[in-house]
């Protein structure tokens, strides 16, 4: 294919795959409803981003059509790419055919699959494997979310939803943890514990699955298994630059997924790779300081673990208050997992919730910020739901020694960048 066009470029996936396709001599452009950091890199990297969307966006010569999952078969572009006969394809269907004839890692799990990815290609190109690696996330040390490699191994952050980790066929399927999640999906735990279970079921004998055989969730979808079954929790603990031991449970799978590709790799290699990382856009990353001297940090965390566990990282570092404003992402997501949410913030002093990140969804009226707040407070903690500007003023009374974080899978991280002077 020599030309291809990317509806919803700014994706975290579809910009990594636009990017492999220019590698590859490609003609790509793109489109999407707003710019932000991710379309600005592309077009640092000469790939036109047209915006808004609309059906002249799609160039005469287009071949073929990727678009992300966010986009609907009504969207405009898409209904032109359909009158004039030109092949569409979802971002993961794309992924899973230039993956298919290469050797896939393929890093999944709820929690620590874009960090884990992150590191373990971070080992691997500091060894010389030379792999591509698209990741969730711009990864710091490589300067994007995509790296072009010049070898066989293909390393790749996978996702659940929608089944979209069955598209790929890796020969190493990593496998940090498993929490009900995406509940728009899975009606439950067993829902998601079935697609996973199919996931592990098709790693090929020859290959292998790194992953904790002692969690409880996991432990019972093994037996569908025909490659041999590493624990990356025998790893030991490495010295990280980043917090948490979240962290330490991600650094101990990605080394094990480094020797399980490359079985010869020093131990001194490892240990400097991840020493070394620096870690992923969005995942407990610090963004300065307010005007006041409080430290500013964003993370990703939008399950009620992550929350829990980046608080408690934030906790150890912090010798003043904790502010934190949480954007809850999903209306399904905030509903189905409201008593975990509610339990996650009690490392936080004061915790401001902002209004639901609808994305996909449509609101029925049954959960919303102030009804998280409530319970939230019922549980012991101060919170309050807020709008993104009461927030900041919120944000402006903490001082030295205090931290500020903002967290969600939403557009939140703009307070952050607004609170240390950023944007």
């Amino acid at each position: 294919m020599k030309n291809i066009h990317f509806i919803g470029i700014g994706g975290i996936g579809m910009s990594a795959l636009a990017q492999y396709f220019k590698d590859r001599g490609a003609a790509v452009t793109g489109s999407d409803r707003e710019r932000g950091p991710v379309t600005e890199m592309l077009e640092e990297k000469g790939i036109q981003v047209l915006v808004p969307q609309g059906a002249e966006n799609v160039p005469e010569d287009a071949e073929q059509v990727v678009y992300s999952d966010a986009v609907p078969a009504d969207n405009p572009e898409r209904a032109q790419a359909a009158r004039r006969g030109i092949p569409q394809s979802s971002y993961f269907e794309m992924l899973g055919k230039v993956s298919a004839p290469m050797r896939t890692v393929a890093v999944a799990g709820t929690h620590g699959k874009t960090t884990t990815t992150g590191m373990l290609g971070s080992i691997l190109i500091n060894a010389g494997a030379s792999p591509t690696v698209i990741v969730g996330s711009i990864v710091r040390d490589f300067g994007s979310n995509y790296l072009r490699g010049e070898s066989d191994l293909f390393v790749v952050e996978a996702c659940e939803y929608r089944d979209h980790l069955l598209e790929l066929s890796p020969a190493v399927l990593v496998v940090t943890n498993l929490e009900w999640d995406h509940t728009d999906w899975f009606p439950s735990l067993a829902a998601l514990q079935e697609t996973f279970r199919k996931a592990l079921a098709r790693v090929p004998a020859n290959g292998a699955i790194v992953t904790r055989p002692g969690d409880p969730n996991i432990a019972p979808l093994l037996g569908a298994a025909k490659a041999r079954i590493v624990d990356y929790a025998k790893e030991p603990a490495f010295d990280l630059r980043l917090p948490g031991e979240f962290n330490r449970m991600n650094a101990r799978a990605a080394a094990a997924a480094a020797r399980t590709v490359l079985p010869g790799i020093a131990d001194d290699a490892l240990r400097g790779s991840l020493a070394d990382f620096r870690g992923t856009w969005r995942r407990f990353e610090y963004k300065g300081k307010t005007a006041n001297g409080a430290d500013v940090y964003d993370d990703y965390a939008h399950h009620p673990t992550a929350v829990r566990e980046t608080l408690k990282a934030l906790r150890a570092r912090t010798k003043g208050k904790i502010f934190v404003a949480f954007h809850p992402h999903l209306y399904s997501r905030t509903k189905d997992l409201l008593d975990g949410f509610a339990q996650s913030f009690k490392d936080a002093d004061e915790i401001f919730i902002a209004p639901i990140y609808a994305a996909r969804e449509k609101d029925d009226g049954s959960v919303s910020s102030a009804l998280l707040a409530a319970r939230v407070r019922a549980n012991g903690a101060g919170a309050t739901a807020l709008d993104f500007e009461a927030i900041e003023r919120e944000f402006a009374k903490a001082g030295p020694g205090d931290a500020v974080m903002t967290m969600g899978a939403g557009d939140i991280y703009k307070v952050a960048d607004r609170a240390a002077g950023r944007a």
